[in-house]
């Protein structure tokens, strides 16, 4: 094992937006970080097609090419980004020890946590192969591209409560599909729902498939209590039924809420561990955004880069 050990300076583990935020600022500090990329290099804007609310980009970009861009600043201010997979941590004393594919063990004196979360998905086959095409786990992001358009969503909670509200200021109609016969979003958000003139709630129903060969044309869905099956035109379909966050690695470890986001101490990205700091959507349920995770990798970093100057390591 001691030949496949390595100490660092600085461990930034993840690599959206947070992640190359990060290791930007702590390679201008001189910190020499080591960033690993981990299951999805770029993170979520890979899957994202145009990104429009990015500031500093008037004509929108391409979300992989913007996580190209990310990569190649960093690299070019001194970061060392590499393929690998962080597998297990022992955050036990500092310095921290972090596995990389099992195999590679990394010593660090202050580790980055920004591994992103996942949106969770229905699991049909069309809704994946559409993925981009009007299909999007993010109506905040993508809900621009279908003004004045029918569109669905489905969910129940308040998130989902919230995006069916933002889409009916832009959308014509807004199809809101819930599985069960109530919503579990809190009062407030379903009377507001509810009282929208464009959104239709249709309880009891479950999506069969999402209807279209190269974009969404429309979604196929059926009411469990009739069960009937009905076809609805549509121009894009929003999935708002949660996010996982890619936190499983650091559980007892580090402190999470009970959906596994990492918990900071409010106004840093400092967590229960000393020289452990999370950044980016592995901490942030209620942004997730693309500007606010690059702004926590930032802070993360002057976090990082503080801590080993009151340590005398820098």
């Amino acid at each position: 094992m001691e030949n496949n050990t390595e100490k660092v300076q600085c461990l930034i583990i993840g690599s959206g937006p947070a992640g190359y935020t990060a290791a930007i600022y702590a390679a201008r500090a001189n910190l020499k970080p080591v960033l690993y990329q981990g299951i999805q290099p770029g993170g979520q804007l890979t899957i994202t097609t145009e990104v429009e609310n990015y500031p500093g980009y008037p004509e929108g970009i391409q979300g992989p090419d913007m996580m190209i861009n990310f990569e190649k600043q960093a690299t070019r201010m001194g970061a060392d980004i590499r393929y690998g997979l962080a597998t297990k941590v022992d955050f036990m004393e500092a310095p921290y020890k972090v596995w990389i594919d099992d195999e590679k063990l990394i010593v660090a004196d202050t580790v980055i946590i920004s591994t992103g979360a996942s949106a969770k998905w229905l699991g049909l086959e069309s809704e994946q192969r559409l993925n981009g095409y009007g299909v999007s786990a993010c109506a905040v992001c993508d809900g621009f591209f279908f003004k004045g358009k029918e569109v669905a969503i489905v969910g129940a909670g308040d998130t989902a409560a919230e995006e069916a509200l933002y889409l009916s200021k832009l959308c014509s109609k807004v199809h809101m599909l819930i599985r069960r016969d109530q919503m579990r979003a809190s009062k407030i958000m379903q009377d507001r729902v509810l009282k929208a003139p464009n959104i239709e709630v249709h309880w009891n129903s479950s999506t069969e498939e999402v209807l279209g060969e190269t974009k969404v044309e429309g979604v196929r869905i059926k009411n469990h209590q009739t069960g009937e099956v009905t076809d609805l035109q549509l121009s894009a379909f929003f999935v708002a039924i949660g996010h996982t966050p890619n936190s499983d690695i650091f559980k007892g470890w580090v402190e999470m809420d009970d959906s596994g986001y990492l918990l900071t101490i409010p106004g840093t990205s400092k967590t229960n561990v000393d020289g452990v700091f999370a950044a980016g959507d592995v901490q942030d349920k209620h942004y997730r955004q693309a500007v606010t995770a690059a702004g926590s990798g930032c802070m993360a970093a002057l976090d990082a880069e503080k801590y080993l100057m009151m340590k005398g390591e820098l």
